[in-house]
């Protein structure tokens, strides 16, 4: 972010209040990089992932294969909130050849390019309020406010939103950046089409549909649209200090969605690895307290997105009856 994007001079004000409100030294401690703890959460990523799909692939009844299933969606989700971290820096004190590395593996499980991933969403950091030129605003966010619609993003169609907006946004870069982010697409999505393959050959359509559809194709769009809505649906467009949503903690949100749930504190402090997210959180209280923050929960934010049917980017306090 440059002091002449759009977050930037509007934050101003902000950016003063927070920097007040944490001390210099707790600020360098919470973003300092710790890759042991990163790697951990890592490895039990993969133990679950594994776990998961050999308990479902060997289970036969539903009630005993799906919860498992639905774990292993989740963690596929992870792993781009992992790949979020690598792109804000927040694995090693100096990233390189790690940071690369990382960006092809945390960006294989979802399909995506590493490359479109960064640009995308630095340039969401950096003119975070501009409805235009903020990107997933733009291209991602349900252009109808309309109850069909939004439902779509709990489904596979999830993917075809996602990758039309990101076509659409891609198509603004230079030659260079789009033919890397070709290549990259053809690697993830080939490599995804190569084990499902591998997994029909191996075990049959019935296994694959336990252990690759069902967590692709119905959990993670779920996971991904739960983990979006408590970003910046629910902002007030008045106040900075509320273009993001302000998350009640969990630990069991902290532990399905990686911390990622503390966007709001993400987006005051970008360069905060997520495992002192929890932390953040509770230093900031008080500063939210004072603004007139009320944290919110999923089960909140789906009444009011789904049923209540609230507007996109919009303060859904002031629509309350």
């Amino acid at each position: 972010m440059t002091e002449t994007s759009y977050y930037a001079q509007a934050s101003k004000e902000l950016r003063r209040s927070l920097q007040s409100t944490l001390s210099k030294a707790m600020l360098r401690d919470l973003q300092r990089k710790q890759p042991l703890r990163h790697f951990i959460v890592l490895a039990r990523m993969v133990a679950l992932l594994a776990a998961s799909t050999a308990a479902s692939a060997s289970l036969d009844r539903w009630f005993e294969w799906l919860p498992c299933a639905v774990i292993s969606g989740f963690v596929l989700f992870g792993f781009t909130v992992m790949l979020h971290e690598v792109v804000h820096n927040a694995v090693f004190e100096n990233g390189g050849a790690g940071n690369r590395i990382l960006s092809w593996l945390y960006a294989f499980p979802s399909g995506i390019s590493h490359t479109q991933f960064r640009r995308w969403h630095l340039d969401h950091h950096a003119q975070l309020g501009d409805g235009s030129a903020d990107p997933k605003r733009h291209h991602l966010s349900p252009k109808r406010n309309a109850r069909w619609l939004k439902a779509l993003y709990f489904t596979p169609a999830l993917f075809i939103i996602y990758f039309r907006a990101a076509a659409r946004e891609t198509a603004t870069y230079s030659h260079e950046v789009r033919a890397r982010i070709r290549f990259e697409r053809v690697v993830t999505v080939a490599g995804q089409l190569a084990i499902l393959a591998s997994v029909i050959a191996l075990a049959g359509l019935w296994i694959a549909f336990k252990v690759y559809v069902v967590p692709y194709f119905l959990v993670f769009p779920v996971a991904f649209a739960m983990n979006r809505l408590g970003q910046h649906y629910d902002v007030d467009s008045n106040d900075p200090a509320k273009w993001s949503t302000l998350m009640a903690p969990s630990r069991f949100w902290d532990f399905a969605f990686l911390w990622s749930s503390h966007h709001l504190e993400h987006h005051y402090f970008p360069s905060v690895p997520f495992y002192n997210l929890s932390r953040l959180h509770e230093s900031l209280r008080p500063f939210c307290t004072e603004r007139g923050m009320t944290p919110k929960t999923y089960r909140r934010l789906l009444w009011e997105w789904l049923v209540l049917n609230r507007t996109p980017h919009s303060n859904w306090a002031s629509s309350l009856p």
